[in-house]
């Protein structure tokens, strides 16, 4: 059944995003609930979405949040294969539906799998991890590609 849940969320998102109607949080304080670092020129490719849940061991240190936040934008503004993101965190949530345990979301998409392989062995890929990976303590992703 968690499954499930966890499924629905990706979808909702995958919808929100699709519909360019991303704004600010002013749930939370300390960071900002989306971010597109691409020009909003960019379209959403429906060939191949690259969608990842993070969860830090310590979801409160603002430090490692700013590292994160940091490295993460730097690495997708220097990445050749992401055609368009969101990073976001979960909402205040009043519906049992609604999975907030984690603490950073990130959703790409890209034109195609071979180009979502190829993001996986850039340097700017490889340098996000190395520098944030003591942050969390699970990732979970869900890859999916577009039906006709």
């Amino acid at each position: 059944m968690k499954s499930i849940y966890k499924v629905l969320l990706v979808f909702v998102t995958l919808c929100n995003l699709v519909a360019c109607k991303h704004s600010p949080s002013t749930e939370r304080d300390d960071t900002k609930a989306s971010n597109q670092i691409k020009s909003n020129s960019a379209q959403f490719d429906s060939n191949y979405t690259h969608v990842v849940y993070f969860w830090f061991k310590d979801p409160e240190d603002t430090q490692g949040r700013a590292l994160f936040e940091s490295s993460l934008k730097t690495f997708l503004q220097q990445s050749k294969f992401a055609k368009t993101n969101f990073i976001g965190t979960p909402p205040i949530a009043t519906r049992d539906v609604v999975d907030g345990s984690f603490t950073y979301s990130l959703i790409l998409t890209f034109e195609s799998a071979v180009a979502q392989q190829a993001y996986q062995e850039e340097d700017a890929h490889k340098i996000f991890i190395d520098q944030c990976a003591h942050l969390w303590e699970k990732v979970i992703v869900y890859d999916a590609r577009g039906i006709d």
